[in-house]
């Protein structure tokens, strides 16, 4: 007796495909791209940028500095001082400000007369939820992000030599609670696109500039 073999047992396997090499080096080269146009944007901005200078926000000394680095807040990270700027209503059909979390840019005004040490704090002017393309020889727009009451520009963490950490320390520590109270401010370099990177920290007249690759 003869057993008719069942269609499992008669077809034979599909060979497999190769799958395209295409498919493995696509992704890899992209994300290979996304790693290097990071620090690429960073260089485009420190050579193409602006010199600013930007007033600090009186915080606690102590928590200034964590690790290898001094995390930074500005007078214009908050909504307050920006206010009564020309601009600042029109972020929001309520005309009451912004709200919610949105990109906007402050426009900076050098400050009149020659360059001092410690450098002069550029001055904010007005506000714009798109990037300001009428700014004076004197003025650049600065590229932030609002959310509900703050405003960050990337540059908020500077970072610092191992062994500079304790002379940075004890100079921030005099300049904010000691006597004589003296101003800590940021340069930054401001590309045509409001972008910006921190170049220089100045506690006093104390220089220190060590900022090159820190900020977007």
């Amino acid at each position: 007796m003869t057993t008719t073999p069942s269609p499992a047992e008669t077809t034979a396997p599909l060979p497999l495909r190769p799958v395209p090499s295409w498919r493995f080096w696509v992704p890899l080269l992209l994300q290979a791209a996304l790693i290097v146009a990071i620090p690429a944007k960073s260089i485009y901005t420190q050579l193409s940028g602006r010199d600013v200078v930007i007033q600090t926000a009186p915080v606690d000394p102590y928590d200034l500095l964590r690790g290898y680095s001094v995390t930074l807040n500005y007078e214009i990270s908050q909504s307050g001082p920006l206010d009564d700027l020309p601009g600042w209503k029109e972020l929001s059909p309520s005309q009451g400000g912004p709200v919610g979390v949105q990109p906007l840019y402050v426009v900076l005004k050098a400050p009149p007369g020659s360059p001092e040490r410690p450098p002069k704090a550029w001055k904010p002017v007005r506000v714009s939820g798109d990037r300001p393309t009428d700014l004076a020889a004197d003025e650049v727009a600065l590229q932030g992000t609002y959310n509900n009451g703050w405003i960050q520009y990337g540059l908020e963490t500077y970072y610092i030599p191992e062994d500079e950490r304790d002379r940075i320390n004890n100079d921030i520590n005099q300049s904010s609670w000691g006597r004589g109270r003296q101003p800590i401010v940021v340069e930054a370099k401001v590309d045509k696109q409001g972008n910006a990177v921190l170049t220089r920290l100045w506690v006093g007249d104390r220089d220190y500039g060590y900022g090159f690759g820190n900020g977007k």
